[in-house]
């Protein structure tokens, strides 16, 4: 039997308001949002990392309350990445990994590295960059993913540069953003951003099956002949772990697209496993 990687379905954040008449339950107190999100998808993707600092006891907090087999992507901070010069964010790296990442333990996945669309691909400085980028926090291992969004990095030397250092690039299923899907480390990391408000689930279910074949393809090791590539296949077929957020579109539509992704996959929610229920906290 061919082995396959771990494939996972998720959202950005779980504060967001319409959700509380599209996905969560009315009677739901907001302090229960996270333990309830958490149990419907297998992972979420961390947003306000972006915008400013956490303390360790949040990311403590954050890990308590979350099922024990659910994992977390971290989004790093901006400080870190919209600046002329990346190979000057040494301290804002530092303080980030060093913030309470640690405290996730096992639920620690990958670190989302997100560049502004006016960031172009300057080989010499995002090559130092990449090599400011620790490997480990505690006795975690560190996985990077990359979110370049300028059109110069559709480039054979910029997937030459992630599979040198095993770092991800993320397919950006979008219109306005650079999309390639070359695989550059042992995991795949997708942002879809099609949602649309007129379909209950985000995506049709032709879409959505569509996806599930992709994401079977790659947690095999294989790259889907369907979606664009700018250099050639890397010629492993090692199986690769899959995370795949629905992160944008039509927002209010995530949750749905994401459970009904998981569905297409034969998967059932951690919570639902075991039926769990946020407790009365």
């Amino acid at each position: 039997m061919t082995k396959s990687g771990r494939i996972r379905v998720g959202i950005g954040g779980w504060t967001y308001e319409p959700w509380r008449e599209t996905f969560y339950p009315h009677s739901l107190a907001q302090k229960l949002e996270l333990e309830y999100a958490s149990r419907q998808v297998t992972t979420i993707e961390i947003n306000g990392t972006f915008y400013r600092s956490q303390k360790p006891e949040t990311f403590k907090k954050w890990c308590d309350e979350t099922p024990d087999d659910f994992v977390f992507s971290v989004k790093a901070p901006r400080y870190a990445t919209n600046r002329k010069v990346l190979a000057e964010a040494d301290g804002s790296i530092e303080r980030f990994v060093e913030s309470g990442l640690a405290e996730l333990g096992s639920k620690l996945g990958p670190i989302l590295w997100q560049f502004a669309p006016t960031k172009r691909f300057e080989a010499d400085d995002f090559e130092k960059f990449l090599e400011l980028l620790p490997s480990a926090v505690g006795v975690s291992r560190l996985r990077h993913v990359l979110e370049v969004r300028h059109e110069s990095f559709m480039h054979p030397d910029f997937i030459a540069l992630a599979r040198r250092f095993q770092i991800a690039a993320v397919f950006t299923d979008s219109a306005e953003y650079p999309s390639f899907a070359d695989v550059t480390a042992d995991f795949v990391y997708a942002r879809l951003m099609r949602s649309e408000a007129s379909i209950l689930t985000g995506y049709s279910q032709a879409a959505l099956d569509a996806w599930a074949a992709r994401a079977r393809i790659w947690a095999k090791g294989g790259e889907p002949a369907d979606l664009p590539r700018i250099a050639e296949a890397n010629g492993k077929s090692a199986p690769c772990d899959v995370f795949i957020f629905m992160i944008n579109g039509a927002k209010e539509r995530a949750p749905a697209a994401a459970r009904q992704l998981l569905c297409c996959l034969g998967q059932t929610p951690l919570g639902a496993q075991k039926g769990e229920r946020p407790s009365a906290k």
